[in-house]
């Protein structure tokens, strides 16, 4: 407790820090803004049916459910008849051209997302789909198609057999959470969780252009962690996202959730409790702390626990209702910026439904460290009316743009030390249902804020799905 009192002093004394201290923008840098240039379908009727409180095409933490890449963008999602599609067009482009991949979706969890990622070294597609706590669907494209778009043709031969395996590579039986990221060398790597909620450990394979290898786990859901309510000994660490920076460091924000609801103030909250954060300097095979100690090694006997020191940059209980896989970036220096959410104190100190506090009271805050290594926060003051999770992005000025449920957008400035958030679009026109994709390639290849989203609808009645795009700043 004395290590929070501590650390929580320090956040608030640098959130007074004087804004340009915090940016490195230059004074004639443009700020934030939006402008809207057009909006195309993936499907007219993608299925539809709400778990979890989101659907299973537009879970803001697969990684990714858009992607740009080489001048096309790539989408995949599920449609009316559960069958598993993955689509490409030119960037700007109208018309989607469209293949089934031969999977059909096993069942109605929002969880069982499909992500997508490249291996640069060989210019392959990769999908990994349909999982939750279970078995996985891995289906790869043949080599180059990545890297030929307009000379090789968009058909299902271009894509192998789904497999329940990585080409023969079995990681584990409770598989959740696939997140594809690419090494600065071109080696694509493959996050996940292993076992269950409030058990789970977060793992890594490699990708080398030939063959798939286990890196192993590198976070422990063991070690005991005390409230003022109660104790727990078994947890998960879910990452707001795994990234690596222009210089080639692995980030990964993170939020603890308890097995035991002993933690908590009333059985209606949820367990999650403080953000943490953890880089890695040597592609994700040593983990460090914010102060640059080894805490874990990955496929070793130390892992990453909930009992290190160093982890948390923002303390919070399991009382307030804080959201797990929120969002993450880095900026042009490659220092870290997270989006966190949760219900502030001033509305109380003990949520007792996390839906409801949250859609009624939650708040999401701007989390970021700035260019003298002191952690900045900073409430976003727009009232998040839903319990779901909000994207982040930052443009080529370093602007930062939060994307909210319903497609809803506000910006901060790097100049101001990003302390003038605004509404920049309010979601006009969209009918978004809640959570938001986004194509974070493009906003690096061509600062153009891209996002999927899914139209409103009600019990298991398909919807149109659609790809809506926004210049940012030239």
């Amino acid at each position: 407790m004395k290590r929070r009192t501590l650390l929580g002093a320090a956040l608030a004394a640098a959130a007074v820090t004087p804004a340009f201290s915090a940016g490195t923008a230059r004074a004639a840098d443009p700020g934030p803004s939006v402008t809207r240039t057009g909006t195309t379908t993936l499907d007219t009727q993608a299925v539809f049916f709400v778990s979890y409180d989101g659907l299973v095409n537009n879970n803001s933490f697969q990684k990714n459910g858009l992607l740009t890449y080489k001048g096309y963008q790539y989408a995949a999602w599920y449609t009316a008849d559960r069958n598993a599609v993955v689509a490409r067009r030119v960037l700007g482009g109208g018309t989607w051209s469209t293949v089934q991949v031969g999977h059909t979706l096993k069942a109605s969890d929002s969880h069982n997302v499909i992500s997508m990622g490249v291996s640069k070294v060989d210019g392959r597609l990769h999908l990994n789909m349909d999982s939750h706590s279970d078995g996985f669907t891995y289906v790869k494209s043949v080599a180059g198609l990545m890297d030929n778009p307009a000379g090789l043709s968009w058909t299902a031969a271009r894509f192998g057999a789904p497999q329940p395996t990585l080409d023969g590579l079995a990681l584990t039986t409770q598989f959740t959470y696939p997140q594809f990221v690419s090494t600065p060398e071109g080696r694509l790597q493959l996050s996940y969780r292993v076992a269950i909620s409030g058990n789970g450990r977060n793992a890594l394979a490699e990708y080398d252009g030939s063959s798939w290898t286990a890196l192993g786990e590198w976070s422990s859901s063991t070690g005991t962690y005390t409230s003022e309510h109660g104790s727990s000994t078994a947890r998960n660490m879910y990452l707001h996202g795994i990234d690596y920076d222009a210089n080639g460091r692995l980030h990964s924000f993170f939020t603890w959730r308890e097995q035991n609801g002993a933690v908590m103030c009333n059985g209606g909250g949820i367990t999650n409790h403080d953000t943490g954060y953890v880089y890695s300097d040597d592609r994700g095979r040593t983990w460090r702390n914010n102060a640059g100690t080894v805490v874990g090694t990955t496929g070793g006997s130390d892992k990453v626990s909930v009992t290190d020191t160093g982890l948390v940059v923002d303390p919070l209980n399991p009382d307030h209702s804080l959201m797990n896989q929120e969002s993450q970036t880095t900026d042009s220096a490659g220092r870290p910026h997270a989006i966190i959410s949760y219900v502030p104190g001033r509305f109380g100190q003990c949520t007792t439904n996390y839906v409801t506090d949250r859609t009624t009271n939650g708040r999401a805050f701007h989390l970021r460290k700035n260019s003298s290594g002191a952690w900045q926060k900073t409430e976003i003051p727009v009232p998040l009316n839903s319990s779901q999770r909000t994207k982040l992005v930052l443009d080529k000025y370093d602007n930062a743009y939060a994307i909210f449920p319903f497609g809803r957008i506000a910006g901060a400035s790097a100049a101001s030390g990003y302390t003038d958030w605004k509404i920049l679009f309010d979601g006009s026109g969209l009918n978004a249902f809640g959570e938001v994709v986004i194509d974070e390639l493009r906003v690096r290849a061509g600062n153009v804020l891209s996002f999927m989203y899914q139209e409103k609808s009600s019990g298991t009645t398909p919807s149109a799905l659609h790809v809506v795009d926004f210049a940012l700043p030239a």
